[in-house]
């Protein structure tokens, strides 16, 4: 079976891990804060806090934002639940913006419109989650545009992005996004098995990630309500969590982090392929957003189906049955149960729902080999020519 995506985990890697586990330090130690560092210096951010997950850096950076019971969340339909869950663990209201149809990421005049109405309204959100779905930034030029007009926060949940770049700068860079959200889990661009990252330029609120992510506790006498009692002092002065990644962890993220050029020129590689090999088939390949240039976490295509003999479940099952562990990214957010017993339903979002009957994730990974590509291409062909 070929996967969707996998790790790529070398001798270098493995070393990196077990160097931390002969060390005095497995968690809470020194490799974590130069995990981070390496990860600001790469995205040219100012602070990085390092998570369990990335579930874990989308929740903690709405809570530094203010968000609270009585405030809403918006994002968009087309991402994994976490986008949207992370404004439920903080008792918000959720919505959704449905996506532009070229790019199937959040659609930005689709965005202006439902503020206009909003403001009339009183609903305006207090927190966006701008996903960079498949590895690509939304057009973040125009909602930060939007967020200082409408007085929004916006996180940027680049999950998928790690390496990519909008307008010229790296994603993480924080000139459009309050906060950016990585994930390293194994599928995705690097991995440290498990792990999330969140960057910012302001301090007061890598402050604040930093007190969440680790119970609420503080060791500044500054933030304490009493002079400290000794060395072994800490208070915590809010309800925090443990979200914290261990040096492990941080170890096989770093060592990652040095092969991360790499591994996003093979994937675009593979991505270009892909545009060529298929391009004369029955599909609707991706399209690149204006400034954006996507790390490729994801290669996902739509079936013209009007054009196919097969219906979209009986090509992704004829792929599978071929050997190729095609998935599909993603079930839109409304349409779960539980968003649908707060009153979300089929019709609410189209082109999110539209999207939804036709995409398939195709396999894309630097450690896929060019024959792999061409059988997936060539079963792709089979079923849809």
């Amino acid at each position: 079976m070929i996967p969707y995506g996998r790790q790529s985990v070398d001798q270098a890697d493995i070393d990196a891990v077990v160097e931390v586990l002969q060390s005095d330090w497995l968690t809470q130690g020194p490799t974590i804060e130069r995990f981070e560092q390496a990860m600001a210096e790469r995205c040219h951010a100012d602070f990085a806090v390092a998570v369990c997950n990335a579930t874990a850096a989308l929740h903690i950076a709405c809570l530094a934002a203010g968000l609270g019971p009585g405030d809403r969340l918006w994002t968009t339909p087309n991402t994994f639940l976490a986008s949207a869950n992370c404004g439920r663990y903080c008792g918000a209201e959720v919505d959704f913006v449905d996506i532009d149809p070229l790019t199937w990421n959040l659609d930005a005049f689709a965005l202006a419109a439902k503020l206009d109405q909003a403001e009339q309204d009183g609903t305006l959100p207090k927190v966006l989650v701008a996903v960079a779905f498949s590895g690509q930034s939304c057009d973040l030029r125009k909602i930060a545009e939007l967020a200082e007009r409408y007085n929004f926060t916006v996180i940027e949940d680049a999950s998928h992005a790690v390496g990519a770049s909008y307008a010229g700068r790296p994603v993480g860079c924080g000139e459009f996004a309050a906060m950016t959200v990585f994930s390293f889990h194994p599928v995705k661009i690097i991995t440290s098995a498990e792990g999330g990252m969140v960057l910012t330029n302001r301090p007061q609120l890598a402050e604040r990630l930093q007190r969440l992510r680790s119970h609420g506790m503080t060791r500044d006498p500054q933030q304490m309500s009493e002079p400290s009692h000794g060395p072994w002092y800490y208070q915590q002065i809010e309800l925090g969590f443990n979200y914290r990644i261990t040096d492990l962890q941080a170890a096989l993220g770093l060592s990652q982090l040095a092969k991360l050029d790499a591994f996003i020129a093979r994937r675009r590689e593979l991505a270009a392929r892909y545009d060529r090999l298929l391009a004369y088939l029955p599909l609707t390949l991706p399209n690149a957003q204006p400034e954006a240039e996507s790390a490729w976490h994801l290669y996902v295509v739509r079936l013209q189906t009007e054009r196919i003999g097969l219906s979209h479940r009986q090509v992704f099952e004829g792929l599978r049955a071929a050997g190729i562990g095609v998935n599909l990214h993603y079930i839109p957010v409304h349409l779960q149960p539980y968003y649908r017993d707060l009153g979300f339903a089929e019709g609410d979002f189209p082109e999110a729902e539209r999207y939804y009957a036709e995409a398939i994730s195709l396999p894309l990974y630097p450690l896929l080999s060019d024959e792999q590509q061409d059988h997936v291409v060539e079963q792709l062909r089979r079923l849809t020519e």
